[in-house]
């Protein structure tokens, strides 16, 4: 029996609050379509991000790996800028 390969979902977004310590907010906009009109919207969501070190700041734009559960909410963790 073949194992399938799951690779941890990797994201993008903007740090919009690291006001908690060793945590960031981040928020993540992608483009969703609209299956009757065919036309593109905007769906934003919010994560919280495992920040070591405290070392990404507001507004940096940044890339989020899935990963264990850290916390009760935090299931995230920054990995680099973009």
């Amino acid at each position: 029996m073949e194992q399938k390969m799951v690779y941890p979902k990797k994201l993008k977004g903007v740090v919009v609050s690291d006001k908690m310590q060793q945590t960031a907010v981040v928020l993540v906009t992608r483009l969703k379509k609209n299956e009757k009109y065919q036309k593109y919207y905007k769906v934003s969501k919010k994560f919280k991000a495992h920040n070591e070190n405290n070392q990404f700041k507001e507004g940096d734009k940044v890339v989020i790996q899935e990963t264990r559960p850290i916390s009760k909410d935090k299931c995230w963790r920054i990995i680099a800028k973009s």
